[in-house]
């Protein structure tokens, strides 16, 4: 069967508008300058050395800019905002602590602030109301983990096991049985109407090249994401592999799972220069993201949440074709294929990893003008 053959079930049209989102990440502790848009996502590393002082000037930065919403997420190198570190392996947080910035208080910084939406592994849903925006909405869920590797030392903050990324079978072939290979679980909790995705880390094989030219994002986060194949996917982490990629899911294919049609990587047309560095994903700029955001089930309803046991099946997780439940993925699937197509962004701001050869060098921040839906008919 061809890609994406099967055919999306007939939804009542909506009202699309341009919503521009700036994208950045792993900052750490530096203020570039911001583009003007509707949406200001930051993927994690607000800090350099995680310390409380470090954030508290990232996140007054942040509450002064002019967007109508701010989403962030924390990274490894975020030390003051993970309640699960212990304290000998944080030394951090020991030395440059203030009295009065325990670690309650400084996830607090974020928590009060009236104008972020601070999320820990968490959704929520998004809707602009300013007269002036696009008066659209969205789902976003958020998540500030990444994969533990040697090369965090102290910087280990949100992370978990997972098998190294070289020693995974080609993300083009993974195996049927999804965790064979030790593959952590806790992307599973992503919501299937996700429009917006936000992790620290990036999925496998997408924007994920380290400065070895190796991969090193996460192929459970991958797998997940051919499941809820949200409109945009935003990450950092991985510094030398800031860019965008549009990913057309495989999901006519039977015989492998969490199979990937095509990918089309963007360029940069000023990378250095000062012209805004733009992804357009919109009808009027002429090549549309393939994702209409379409969900069968109301998230929460009592047949979403019966059809997550099913899902749960390792013969049925993460393939396509034929429409049948002992074959195919229905709940990836069912009343969701006009989710064809992601565009995966990282968007670090830090160009080089320590110990920065060469010098500090910065990217500048991401745009996405995407279509949404409106809330207001």
């Amino acid at each position: 069967m061809a890609p994406n053959s099967p055919t999306s079930a007939p939804s009542t049209p909506q009202t699309l508008r341009r919503t521009r989102f700036v994208l950045i990440s792993d900052t750490h502790k530096c203020t570039p300058a911001l583009p003007r848009g509707d949406v200001l996502i930051h993927a994690g590393d607000l800090t350099n050395q995680g310390s409380p002082s470090e954030l508290s000037r990232a996140i007054q930065w942040l509450e002064k800019a002019d967007f109508e919403a701010k989403i962030v997420v924390a990274g490894n190198h975020d030390l003051a905002l993970d309640r699960n570190l212990h304290a000998d392996n944080s030394p951090h947080l020991r030395t440059n602590r203030p009295s009065d910035l325990s670690e309650d208080n400084c996830i607090s910084l974020l928590t009060s602030s009236p104008s972020i939406t601070y999320l820990v592994h968490a959704a929520a849903q998004i809707r602009l109301t300013s007269p002036k925006g696009p008066r659209t909405t969205f789902k976003v869920f958020a998540s500030p983990y990444s994969p533990r590797n040697a090369r965090h030392g102290i910087f280990s903050a949100f992370t978990y096991s997972a098998p190294a990324s070289s020693d995974l079978p080609p993300a083009a072939q993974p195996r049927p049985q999804d965790g064979e290979e030790g593959l952590p679980r806790l992307w599973d909790d992503i919501p299937l109407d996700t429009d917006v995705v936000v992790t620290h880390t990036p999925p496998r094989t997408h924007c994920d090249r380290n400065r070895d030219g190796l991969p090193a994002g996460c192929e459970a986060l991958r797998r997940a994401m051919w499941r809820i194949r949200p409109r945009l996917a935003v990450c950092g982490h991985v510094h030398e592999a800031r860019g965008a990629e549009r990913v057309l899911w495989d999901l006519g294919c039977s015989d492998v799972p969490f199979r990937e049609a095509r990918v089309r990587r963007w360029e940069d047309p000023d990378p250095a220069g000062k012209k805004m560095s733009l992804v357009n994903l919109t009808a009027k700029g002429g090549d549309a993201l393939r994702n209409d955001g379409s969900h069968c089930h109301p998230a929460g309803s009592a047949s979403a949440s019966a059809s997550v046991s099913t899902a749960d099946s390792a013969d049925v997780k993460g393939l396509g074709g034929d429409a049948s439940p002992d074959r195919s993925d229905q709940i990836a699937l069912q009343g969701r294929l006009g989710r064809q197509e992601t565009c995966v962004v990282n968007c670090a701001v830090m160009a080089k990893s320590y110990p920065h050869v060469g010098g500090r060098t910065m990217n500048k921040p991401i745009v996405v003008d995407l279509d949404l839906p409106t809330w207001d008919p």
